[in-house]
């Protein structure tokens, strides 16, 4: 039998003759085109089909149609969503010993690009391991918290905290109250902000001042773990109108130390404070109301967080990591995408407002409580000179097709690539670092 049709030679694919072996060019280098998916940008008010092109890590256009140039490699988006890279603002990345997850490339699968982990034993050695293991190429960038215990622990006063974190506090100073590592007195104010926990830990109200006045002085975010409406109310009361932020709020209404609804009812009130700031959690928001490997929240305590979402009174959705048991977190980032849509399919919100959960909303948090414009300007959205993070996502499987970080593909069709082991920074209070060098110490010394 004879094939009537033969396929077109591949392009760009190793082959072998009686000349030898034939290797495909190197990749050019060019742009990355995203071409005809649904754009859904709340900062820059865009919900239309448009072409996206990426180049140097940064978005270079945004149009309806983009033309193609030689050496561009081109994605074919259409019947997709195509989001600013999603901002999770707490995912613990394996500060909770969760081995058997892989955090960072479960992540980067499930279309984050940005992540922050709260984890509230964290040391100020936090940085410099976790920018180490950037050293060697992770999949998203991610930034971290350093506990309460680690702050209170040192022998520097307030005053001289909040120069070290601001960088101005004297390295001779610090190698002789902070530590005596000097990488880690070098990379320990690299944090973006201090993890209150009161399953850890109960801060005294000495303590918790103590706290209050650093982080509200040196542009960290401090977060406490809510879930007794009882202590957030009074971190609430110690705040006097400084910023306080409440980590997974809807854990109040999963009804662990009362009635759900009650206790979700005074938490959100909180919320209303202009100091507060808070997030839901994405896998409580879904109609299932929850993983069953973490928490469900009431019924009741869900309608009503519908309606702070609606009102504007919570501007914040996050994950907490991927949970795997009730005490390695609440949620999972595989519902970040699926709760998107479904609060959009179930009326809270417009999509494009359900979206900036994860993009705009974050950013604005974190360039306002840090006092640092990056956020804003570099991250959630779509504008030309963003960094180049995209979520490329199918509204039909809720699944993240396309995981972009820092212009490079990070993860396809929900399963990570590894040659995007490598793409994430090291964020923190400054803004983001590609390399920290604490990951080559052990392996030589560079010459000038």
């Amino acid at each position: 039998m004879i094939y009537r049709t033969l396929p077109p030679a591949p392009t760009g694919v190793a082959t072998a003759t009686a000349a030898g072996l034939h290797c495909p060019p190197p990749a050019a280098g060019g742009r990355l085109l995203l071409q005809g998916g649904l754009v859904v940008d709340p900062k820059n008010g865009v919900e239309e089909p448009r072409d996206l092109a990426l180049l140097g890590g940064v978005v270079h256009s945004c149009q309806p149609h983009i033309p193609t140039e030689p050496g561009d490699t081109v994605i074919d988006c259409r019947g997709l969503y195509v989001f600013p890279g999603l901002i999770d603002m707490h995912l613990h990345l394996g500060d909770l010993f969760e081995v058997s997850t892989d955090p960072f490339a479960h992540a980067a699968a499930d279309g984050v690009t940005v992540a922050f982990s709260p984890g509230a034993g964290n040391t100020l050695l936090a940085p410099s391991l976790l920018g180490a293991e950037f050293d060697r190429g992770l999949p998203i960038s991610a930034g971290v918290y350093a506990g309460a215990p680690a702050l209170l622990a040192t022998s520097l006063d307030d005053e001289e905290l909040v120069s070290y974190f601001t960088g101005t506090l004297a390295r001779e100073v610090a190698l002789q109250k902070l530590s005596r590592n000097p990488i880690g007195v070098a990379t320990g104010m690299q944090i973006i902000g201090i993890k209150d926990h009161m399953g850890h830990f109960i801060l005294s109200d000495e303590s918790a001042e103590r706290i209050f006045s650093v982080t509200s002085r040196a542009g960290l975010l401090f977060m406490t773990h809510t879930q007794d409406p009882e202590h957030a109310c009074r971190m609430a009361a110690l705040s006097k109108g400084r910023p306080l932020y409440l980590g997974h709020a809807s854990a109040a209404g999963c009804g662990t130390f009362g009635d759900g609804a009650a206790d979700m009812k005074q938490v959100l009130d909180l919320l209303a404070q202009p100091n507060i700031d808070g997030e839901l959690l994405a896998s409580m928001m879904r109609q299932n109301r929850g993983c069953r490997e973490g928490l469900r929240i009431d019924s009741r305590a869900q309608q009503l967080c519908y309606q702070a979402l609606a009102d504007g009174r919570v501007q914040v959705l996050a994950s907490d990591g991927q949970g795997d048991a009730t005490m390695k977190g609440f949620g999972d980032s595989r519902d970040n995408i699926p709760a998107l849509f479904e609060l959009c399919d179930l009326g809270v919100l417009p999509l494009s407002k359900a979206v900036a959960l994860m993009t705009k909303n974050p950013a604005h948090i974190l360039s306002a409580r840090t006092g640092n414009p990056w956020f804003e300007q570099q991250l959630g959205h779509l504008g030309c000179g963003a960094a180049a993070n995209v979520t490329v996502a199918d509204r039909h499987t809720g699944r993240a097709i396309y995981t972009i970080v820092n212009g490079q593909l990070a993860a396809f069709e929900s399963r990570p690539l590894r040659s995007g082991w490598g793409a994430g920074r090291l964020v923190c209070r400054f803004g983001s670092l590609p390399r920290t060098g604490v990951g080559d110490c052990s392996m030589g010394t560079v010459l000038p």
